[in-house]
């Protein structure tokens, strides 16, 4: 540390007359450091959310092994905790339901404990999001390092992500068109290594946000996980932490609106999980700064969709590094960001994207010639989502984006499995299928279900798309005209709560509406008659959940945790 550095916060655990700064010194003995290990040096926390429970995070111990010596080489003092870790595959029902919890530990380790400064360490989709959450809200110096995309995978000569593809031959076996063998073979190769999908899923998404707002280094986003550079970037990460110790740059001085506008553009521009947008707003939040659902689609209209990645496109998140990564595509858009922000490389945006180069301009293109001329997310307003809906446009059929067709409703989400396949299900490819209470409340913890299944019958007659709309979520890697985050959700009493089987339902993309085409007194009448149940939960971590978590509108964060 420099003369003129701010002075460590970590000495008030130390320079203290009580017992208790003496018993820290011989804590820190027990493991066999000495004072000189620590004194006047910034501490540095390795927020670790490593797991044999969440496989995209399963290599993170070897990073935060690279960060520990980058930390020690530029003399800090390194010390690992680890918090929840939150994986897609094992946990039920939803990762969603656990963020603001990981969030909360974040936070709180952050506060509690003699850190200078914090390196983060996250992958898995909801890791990510509620890693900067918490270090928002502690705001100490911080740098998210994320654990990388998994390599692409390869079936019989095809090459695959997952899970886009893993749900289009879903598709198949439902539909008869491949066998059992198939997808047990499938099975086998579709997760090759370590690491968070290979799409531009919400962890992909969610790692170039990082990179985009100039909270993680640049070329975070798109290095694989088993890559070596993956390792020399941590190590990287551990030393620039130091830096920026001495600098006091906190996630507050970096993470400004205009550092979130540059997120959301370059989120249409990758084509990016619809996911993204309440972990953008829950995250801004955290930091007094309000992202509502008309400048997301502001920005969606004047940002041109230029990533051809998958789901929304053709390649992997491999090739897309290969072509050059997030800052060449940041330079492909450099006009509509704004390059004077500053990053935890203590340069701006645009002073780091200046060397880049777009290798393949078959994967990232211009503005020029883009994918789409608007961007890869439209915000949807209506009688039926009041306050907003969201649809991905360019993972969507062109057919249905304007779309008139009867309700068929499913109550919830076991009503949908229950009754997709039955061979009486009064369905056309014409219909619209809605499911409800799948919100933040109603499900709980609005759960990745909006990817409604196709009915057998439908699928047999050849159809692979139709519309579909809840108050769910949506996988990042999923595709389809599906609408998600219909708000308010039915369980608390929005207007999806009055849909009945046979209601005409429009969808209008280029209009951004979202309508139910029965009167508004008849919607206010069903409502009144027939109030949406709430689930009841009488203890511990859901109760909290369900009496304070807000609409997806404002992030699903809870109302007490926003700035």
């Amino acid at each position: 540390m420099t003369t003129d550095s701010p002075r460590l916060r970590s000495t008030e655990w130390f320079d203290t007359p009580e017992l208790y700064g003496w018993l820290r010194r011989a804590a820190f003995m027990s493991q066999g450091y000495g004072p000189e290990a620590y004194e006047n040096r910034p501490i540095i926390g390795i927020c670790n959310s490593w797991s044999e429970l969440t496989h995209c995070n399963s290599h993170l111990r070897q990073l935060a092994e690279a960060v520990k010596r980058g930390v020690w080489q530029a003399g800090g003092f390194p010390m690992e905790f680890p918090v929840m870790s939150l994986g897609e595959y094992n946990m039920r029902p939803t990762t969603m339901l656990f963020r603001n919890l990981m969030s909360m530990e974040v936070e709180e380790s952050l506060r509690a404990n003699p850190l200078d400064g914090v390196v983060l360490l996250g992958g898995c989709d909801k890791t990510t999001p509620a890693l900067l959450m918490g270090a928002a809200s502690a705001d100490i110096p911080a740098i998210i390092v994320t654990g990388g995309p998994q390599l692409k995978a390869n079936w019989r000569g095809e090459e695959l992500g997952s899970c886009t593809d893993c749900r289009r031959y879903e598709v198949e076996l439902r539909a008869g068109n491949i066998t059992g063998e198939d997808w047990a073979e499938l099975q086998t190769c579709i997760v090759r290594s370590p690491g968070h999908c290979m799409v531009m899923g919400t962890a992909s998404t969610m790692a170039s946000m990082a990179e985009a707002m100039g909270i993680a280094l640049p070329g975070n986003a798109a290095i694989p996980a088993v890559d070596s550079r993956r390792h020399r970037i941590s190590e990287l990460a551990g030393r620039q932490i130091i830096n920026l110790v001495e600098q006091d740059l906190r996630p507050s001085k970096i993470m400004t609106q205009e550092a979130f506008e540059n997120a959301i553009r370059t989120m249409h521009a990758l084509g990016g999980s619809t996911n993204a947008v309440i972990h953008l707003t829950a995250i801004a939040g955290r930091l007094g700064i309000d992202l509502p659902g008309s400048l997301f689609d502001e920005l969606s209209r004047t940002t041109p969709f230029i990533l051809n990645l998958k789901p929304s496109g053709q390649y992997l998140m491999e090739d897309f590094f290969y072509a050059g990564g997030l800052a060449a595509l940041l330079k492909e858009i450099a006009p509509l960001l704004h390059g004077d922000q500053m990053t935890v490389t203590g340069q701006t945006l645009a002073e780091n994207i200046a060397p880049a180069i777009n290798y393949n301009p078959d994967i990232i293109r211009s503005m020029d010639e883009p994918m789409d001329p608007e961007g890869g997310l439209a915000v949807l307003t209506g009688s039926l989502a009041p306050t907003g809906a969201l649809i991905k446009p360019t993972a969507a059929s062109e057919s249905l984006m304007t779309h008139e067709g009867r309700a068929i409703v499913f109550e919830d989400h076991d009503d949908l499995f229950a009754r997709i396949d039955d061979p009486d299900l009064d369905v056309t490819p014409d219909d619209v299928l809605v499911m409800r209470a799948s919100g933040p409340i109603g499900a709980p913890g609005m759960p990745e279900w909006g990817f409604l299944p196709l009915p057998k019958k439908i699928l047999a007659s050849g159809a692979r798309d139709m519309v579909r709309l809840s108050d769910a979520r949506m996988s990042g890697t999923a595709f389809g005209t599906v609408v998600v985050h219909v708000t308010p959700e039915s369980a608390s009493g929005g207007p999806l709560a009055a849909v009945r089987n046979g209601d005409r339902i429009s969808l209008n993309v280029p209009e951004r509406r979202l309508d139910l085409l029965v009167d508004d007194r008849e919607i206010k009448r069903r409502l009144h008659e027939s109030p949406p149940e709430k689930p009841v939960h009488k203890r511990g971590y859901a109760s909290m959940y369900s009496q304070h978590v807000l609409q997806a509108d404002t992030g699903c964060d809870f109302d007490f945790l926003r700035a």
